[in-house]
């Protein structure tokens, strides 16, 4: 196979969004691994996917200790293509890991001690045969490890070099604004939050948002098509391979039906708007410049190509605002 060479094109096929008050730019569309990386997925397809991405100006691959599966693999993946195909682009890259959710047996492998952070980050280096993460995050709050220790970890992560900048994932406006006093305090300032975000799960509206903006934070937003129900692939009912029939763990069957409605009518917006709804419901959450990336999964290129799309219109009408919030209320 010919030795891989970017798209000299590629950074004008994308925009960058300032994280926060930061000095890092993020592209609108960053792809996330935490499916169709593991052990025993096409390994080619994932070189693709990659390859995809960064020929269209995503410079930035999220992962966690726990991906996969089994956990671990889809960074040893990631790893093994870095080397074949990335290497001459390191420094054009923005790669993240994150430790908090279980990783591995006993009472250090999971949530928000330093003994796990610190251990866990290291043997996500190690899989990646990276020196360094430029982002690392810790995963989700932990309410029995003083959040002292858990930031103090992250602040050493940076202090040592094995972190460029430091995150966090899933925490509630109550927490996350304690947790970037205690950074700041630092002087490792938090540089972003990545919080579950989509037309159906809007809770980040109810404060987060704001706190976000106020505290020069970045926001990059997961499951932004809402595990794909805001895509058009369930209009028509339930494809046999689709994930809601085939792997019921994060998107159940009777959920989907029970949605189908307001799937239908967001739809027809899209339409009026010469957008597919995948690309409306990326778009929606890029209409607010709080928003610094929105994370995308994919398992073909064609998904890849379609989402970037989504960064050629992110203006709403107050019409056409108005009439979305009616479909959700």
């Amino acid at each position: 196979m010919a030795k891989y060479k970017a798209d000299s094109d590629r950074y004008n096929k994308m925009n960058y969004r300032r994280t926060g008050n930061s000095g890092l730019l993020l592209p609108e569309i960053s792809l996330g691994l935490w499916h169709n990386f593991g052990k025993n997925d096409d390994f080619d397809n994932a070189r693709n996917l990659l390859k995809c991405a960064f020929d269209n100006g995503i410079t930035h691959f999220d992962l966690a200790n726990n991906y996969g599966p089994p956990y671990g693999s889809a960074e040893k993946t990631f790893g093994k293509i870095l080397k074949k195909d990335f290497k001459k682009y390191r420094d054009q890259l923005i790669i993240s890991s994150k430790a908090g959710y279980d990783m591995w047996e006993g009472p250090y492998g999971d949530f928000g001690s330093k003994k796990y952070l610190v251990a866990s980050l290291d043997q996500s280096l190690k899989r990646m045969g990276l020196d360094y993460v430029d982002i690392f995050y810790h995963h989700r709050p932990d309410y029995d490890t003083p959040l002292e220790e858990t930031m103090g970890t992250l602040d050493l992560m940076v202090r040592q070099g094995k972190a460029l900048y430091i995150g966090l994932s899933n925490y509630q406006p109550k927490e996350a604004e304690k947790a970037f006093k205690i950074l700041k305090d630092l002087g490792t300032p938090c540089l972003i939050h990545q919080p579950r975000y989509s037309l159906f799960d809007r809770w980040i509206e109810d404060g987060l948002l704001d706190l976000l903006g106020k505290s020069g934070v970045g926001a990059i937003c997961f499951s932004p098509l809402a595990q794909g129900m805001l895509t058009d692939k369930y209009i028509n009912g339930l494809p046999k391979d689709s994930r809601a029939v085939k792997d019921g763990r994060y998107l159940k069957t009777d959920k989907v039906m029970e949605m189908l409605p307001k799937i239908k009518a967001l739809n027809e917006i899209a339409e009026s708007r010469k957008q597919n709804l995948a690309q409306m419901a990326i778009s929606w959450i890029l209409k607010d410049d709080r928003i610094t990336s929105v994370l995308i999964g994919a398992s073909k290129t064609e998904q890849i190509l379609d989402s970037v799309k989504a960064i050629e219109n992110t203006l709403f009408s107050e019409k056409e605002i108005i009439a979305i919030d009616a479909i959700l209320k």
